[in-house]
């Protein structure tokens, strides 16, 4: 029986070989972690579909497959049990299960509670075993009709490069993010608006915070205003439905966080930010930061986002760009270095202020630009007077 490498999440077509868990003659159970793959967002562990001894390993470590290849081959019928040797009848019967389509994350879950995935109907595509329906198992509830499972898709072979020509790799992270990069420009009419923020006062907030002992990030300021500005202007947090002819609002405001990783972009999602605090949120950010940039995210950590954030502030190398929208989504803002430049103020004195850009790209099928300059005012407003943050909250 062949062992397949199968689609993880989010659309992978690819992964590469880390290195097998296992060796030829082993005797594994089902559901255990046979090969450890990378693909470009995560590392992830492919799992035994079934009990079975390993028979022999058709790719090596390091090669770089596309979904659907044969990773390895197991044999049922060598597996001893207790009280002697599997019967064909077993074997039989064995072999008459459905192949499980689930995530390593999602059968970790049902191996946490003690859950036969086996038993689960799943509701994803192609009968793919999702979260919720683990949960809804556990509830002793279930969706009551599966999906047939997809063929893979067939490989279009590489280009041929000339002689002498010296070439880096173009796969994995690199190659998924040029496709979602491209897909998001032929799909959505990108417009962006552009606005500078004085934020010393928030600055100042900020050194006062950590004297006494409340160190917040700037960064988590931003995106608890953001939230703000989202619950008042929620078109921004919305996806458009062609199909149905809608535009769907989302409930909560999922806010991914764009990274930059050695391996590439990658936006790890802080979930339902309106009902969070700062310093929830400083905590959550850190800590996807970090595993983003270690490659130590799981496939839940990037899913779900329904608004995106780009600090490239940092970075000291950027006083705007256009970003591309995060698709499905409606929106990405980007802040970037802030700068002491000489202002005017309402007295018409010449005063040194620090001063940011942000820009806002939107989806202009479904937003105005009167509408982005209205929420770019109204966060303007909560980053240039931090004490404001406090009336929302209360």
């Amino acid at each position: 029986m062949e062992v397949k490498l199968h689609d993880i999440g989010e659309g992978m077509t690819e992964a590469n070989i880390n290195h097998f868990l296992v060796k030829v003659g082993d005797v594994v159970k089902a559901d255990q972690p046979l090969v450890e793959v990378q693909t470009d967002k995560m590392t992830a562990e492919i799992p035994a579909p079934f009990s079975g001894v390993i028979k022999e390993f058709t790719v090596s470590e390091g090669e770089t497959i596309p979904v659907g290849s044969t990773v390895l081959l197991m044999d049922h019928e060598q597996v001893k049990q207790t009280g002697g040797e599997r019967s064909i009848s077993q074997t039989t019967q064995v072999l008459k299960k459905r192949r499980i389509l689930a995530s390593p994350y999602t059968r970790k879950i049902a191996r946490e509670n003690g859950i036969n995935i086996e038993e689960v109907v799943g509701s994803g595509v192609g009968g793919r075993i999702l979260d919720e329906d683990i949960f809804l198992y556990m509830k002793g509830e279930s969706h009551t009709s599966q999906q047939p499972v997809e063929e893979s898709k067939s490989v279009t072979p590489a280009a041929s490069k000339e002689s002498g020509t010296k070439t880096i790799p173009f796969r994995g992270r690199r190659k998924q993010i040029a496709s979602k990069m491209s897909q998001s420009l032929r799909t959505i009419p990108h417009c962006t608006h552009f606005e500078e923020i004085d934020v010393t006062n928030l600055l100042s907030w900020k050194d006062t915070m950590k004297v006494s002992g409340g160190s917040i990030s700037v960064g988590a300021y931003f995106i608890k205003a953001i939230s703000i500005c989202l619950k008042e202007f929620p078109i921004f947090n919305a996806r458009l439905n062609e199909q149905e002819e809608c535009v769907e609002l989302q409930s909560h405001h999922n806010i991914g966080i764009a990274v930059d990783a050695d391996e590439g972009l990658i936006v790890p999602v802080i979930k339902h930010v309106e009902g969070k605090t700062m310093k929830d949120i400083h905590r959550e950010m850190k800590t996807l930061t970090i595993n983003a940039q270690e490659g130590k995210l799981t496939m839940k950590d990037i899913k779900g986002g329904t608004f995106t954030v780009s600090n490239v502030g940092p970075l000291n190398g950027s006083i705007g760009a256009t970003p591309i929208i995060n698709e499905p989504e409606v929106a990405l803002l980007a802040f970037h270095k802030t700068k002491k430049r000489p202002m005017v103020n309402d007295k018409d004195e010449i005063v040194v202020r620090s001063m940011m850009n942000v820009s806002m790209s939107f989806d202009h099928r479904v937003v105005d630009g009167g509408t982005a300059v209205k929420f770019t005012n109204r966060l303007r407003d909560l980053i240039e007077q931090p004490e404001s943050m406090l009336l929302e909250l209360m």
